[in-house]
């Protein structure tokens, strides 16, 4: 059976926009988090596989200063390994949301590619009937988020 086309809730242009206008601490706080509320996902296929959350950490690892952004690019392309090796799209697109929120130290571009791969976890994990509510719920949360905004510590401000 072949999966179905993802779609996108249009809040997504506004959340781009937005993201243009943080800075790379904050956008790679954001892009941890938007990935750590689908890490359940790729859990739920690969129970034992720690690359996907370990990418999550060495991400939030960078914002406190704790692991340079060569380590976390390494963890970024573990996480994309475990992605190609994940059976279900859901659980793939989890842990690449994973990869690009460590990936977020490197080029902070990946923090939105973080966001949206996010949101293809929740879609291709839902029932057909929910996908469009649970799209939407979620990009709403991310809009509200990365309003808020991260100290350097990669807490939320607000």
């Amino acid at each position: 059976m072949a999966k179905p086309a993802f779609k996108d809730a249009p809040l997504r242009r506004e959340i781009e926009d937005l993201a243009k206008q943080q800075d790379h601490h904050t956008l790679a706080c954001w892009a941890a988090e938007c990935a750590a509320r689908v890490l359940y996902i790729f859990k739920k296929e690969k129970t034992d596989d720690l690359r996907a959350r370990d990418a999550i950490d060495a991400g939030r690892g960078w914002i406190r200063g704790e692991i340079t952004m060569v380590d976390a690019r390494k963890a970024a392309f573990a996480a994309h390994a475990a992605a190609r090796e994940a059976d279900h799209v859901a659980a793939s697109a989890a842990s690449r949301a994973a990869g690009h929120a460590a990936a977020t130290a490197h080029v902070k571009g990946h923090a939105v590619h973080a966001a949206t791969y996010a949101v293809k976890a929740v879609f291709y994990d839902s029932l057909m009937e929910e996908q469009e509510r649970r799209v939407l719920e979620e990009r709403t949360w991310q809009y509200q988020y990365l309003l808020g905004g991260c100290n350097d510590h990669g807490e939320r401000t607000s």
